[in-house]
């Protein structure tokens, strides 16, 4: 009877309209409706077993109490009991799921680079972070590594002992479901335009129990973008995004960080209205013959690899095809490698850096 009641609730907290729902975690929950010597053997198991996983993890957090292990998820209807004030706080994270956070976290760990920075601005430490292909806030480099963005360690991850896992949306959903055997709290974010990252700094802001300081410091950011936005001339440059790795090309979208960042500074992506590749909302398939047809005054590149490598393609392709010749910003010298600091991933509180450089490359005059 019990093995079938935790069935069904697994599966009511699991699923709800083809997304996976991630259950509240409540500290001080028991089981219930099993006899104390179970409840005893699990805990010195649960106890054992955290222990051993805590050696993995640079900040160790101390091994709970037997008392402690006992917590365990609550049933369905208990987890929604109680009104939202008897929580430090409730959010609604980037997947549409509300989570209720007991108590303030202090083992926070994150499975995108990009959320450092934010996080940090707003009082937020981390004890487990993923490496990064670009630079490494000094706050995080000491802290323990849970793989690359792309492929978590899980093992690592849970070794962190977290009360808290911010989970980057499109790249780590997978993990919820493991988090949730875990009975280890997630959030869902997508951070990657501008407006996502300000929505960001605000979640960051109630996860840490800084909520002024969040206004404030998105205050201080929009202020900084709108400076640079007003010295910039208008003259709706026609623009085109270049992505560019080690598989090919693909045109960048409005969505994606550099074309943000442009429509923000007045551009106009001629790429804009096309249809994104399958899988990546953010991204356009290439072709020449889009290229010569559009005629761009400006190619911005922005690439994921080396970029003496990136470079050094991409001036042969343009070298050895008549077609590129003819397009007006090969033509004319206007060809502009964005750096992978600001452009591969989300620049986060850096986005007023991403505005200045882009700006700077147009209109550098202008731009300082």
């Amino acid at each position: 009877m019990l093995n079938a009641k935790r069935n069904e609730n697994s599966k009511a907290g699991f699923l709800n309209n083809g997304v996976i729902k991630l259950p509240v975690i409540e500290a001080g929950s028991f089981l219930r409706g099993v006899s104390m010597n179970k409840k005893k053997v699990l805990a010195l198991s649960g106890a054992l077993s955290l222990a051993i996983l805590l050696g993995g993890c640079g900040e160790k957090a101390a091994a709970p109490s037997v008392e402690k292990t006992e917590a365990v998820q609550v049933t369905r209807r208990e987890r929604w009991t109680g009104s939202a004030e008897s929580y430090f706080a409730v959010i609604i994270d980037d997947l549409g799921r509300e989570v209720r956070l007991a108590k303030k976290p202090e083992r926070i760990v994150v499975t995108s680079a990009s959320f450092l920075e934010p996080l940090h601005a707003v009082g937020g430490d981390v004890v487990g972070r993923p490496d990064s292909r670009t630079s490494m806030p000094e706050f995080a480099k000491n802290k323990t590594s849970i793989g690359r963005v792309y492929n978590i360690d899980v093992e690592k991850l849970i070794a962190c002992a977290p009360d808290l896992v911010i989970v980057n949306k499109g790249m780590n959903e997978k993990l919820l479901t493991t988090l949730d055997m875990n009975r280890i709290p997630a959030l869902v974010l997508d951070m990657k335009n501008y407006e996502s990252v300000k929505r960001g700094i605000e979640i960051f802001a109630k996860v840490t129990g800084n909520v002024e300081e969040g206004k404030a410091y998105i205050r201080q950011l929009d202020e900084g973008i709108e400076k640079i936005v007003n010295s910039v001339p208008k003259e709706d440059k026609r623009i085109v995004i270049l992505h560019s790795t080690g598989q090919g090309l693909s045109v960048q979208l409005d969505t994606s960080i550099a074309g943000s960042v442009a429509k923000g500074l007045g551009f106009v992506n001629v790429a804009q209205g096309m249809s994104a590749i399958e899988g990546n909302p953010d991204a356009a398939p290439y072709s020449i013959e889009m290229l010569v047809e559009q005629n761009p005054e400006i190619m911005f590149i922005t690439s994921m690899g080396k970029i003496e490598d990136i470079k050094r393609s991409m001036e042969k392709n343009i070298a050895d095809s008549p077609a590129w010749q003819t397009i007006p910003a090969v033509k004319n010298g206007k060809v502009y490698y964005l750096s992978q600091n600001n452009f591969l991933l989300s620049p986060g509180v850096r986005f007023p850096e991403a505005f200045r450089e882009m700006g700077s490359l147009i209109y550098p005059e202008a731009v300082k």
